[in-house]
């Protein structure tokens, strides 16, 4: 598989919500979430910047709330945002329309939960004909479902990176990673990303 090209790539969000986890359940390891929050919003900040399309879905807002303030905050202004029913975005047809309308073939997923949402959107859009790459560092679900949800993408095939490889992916040099670096400074760097 060749680099991921950012200008075939879309960022899609998947349900990153504020009621998502209710304070009740245990078993969610909120450090671990919170970093997942910043390295998305880091990522969404990146592809805004390299004007790659962003669309972001949310699971029953009704019940679930809507996106976090952080990513919300980061958003570009002509991200889509869509309310999604089913667990896998392409199987919501105002989320399939979204993707398509972005022009773009390869599809990067960030998001929750690893081992349903991301995975069932990752699995139907491989199935549908996209290139999709879920970053691994950028989606969580509780426990051991995160490293089962990756098991599962690998053994169909789908591409996983971090946040780090996917950024040097998107600029390919060192003279455009500099670049970047230099001209956004405001960009403080996520948790763990070492660039």
């Amino acid at each position: 598989m060749p680099l991921i090209d950012r200008d075939d790539s879309a960022l899609v969000i998947i349900d990153v919500q504020s009621d998502f986890y209710p304070p009740r359940r245990l078993d969610v390891d909120r450090q671990r979430f919170d970093d997942m929050v910043r390295r998305i919003v880091w990522i969404t900040s990146v592809a805004d910047r390299l004007d790659i399309p962003v669309v972001v879905t949310e699971e029953a807002p009704e019940d679930s709330g809507h996106t976090v303030p952080q990513i919300r905050e980061a958003l570009p202004a002509k991200a889509v945002t869509l309310p999604k029913n089913a667990f896998s975005v392409w199987d919501n047809p105002g989320i399939a329309a979204a993707v398509e309308a972005t022009g773009r073939t390869t599809m990067v997923l960030v998001g929750i939960e690893t081992d349903i949402c991301v995975a069932h959107s990752a699995i139907q859009l491989h199935h549908a004909g996209k290139r999709v790459v879920v970053v691994d560092d950028a989606a969580y679900s509780p426990g051991r479902a995160h490293e089962r949800g990756l098991r599962r993408l690998a053994g169909r095939g789908i591409e996983t990176l971090s946040t780090k490889e996917l950024f040097y992916d998107w600029v390919r040099t060192v003279e455009a990673a500099d670049a970047f670096h230099d001209t956004h400074r405001d960009l403080p760097l996520p948790p763990g990303v070492r660039l």
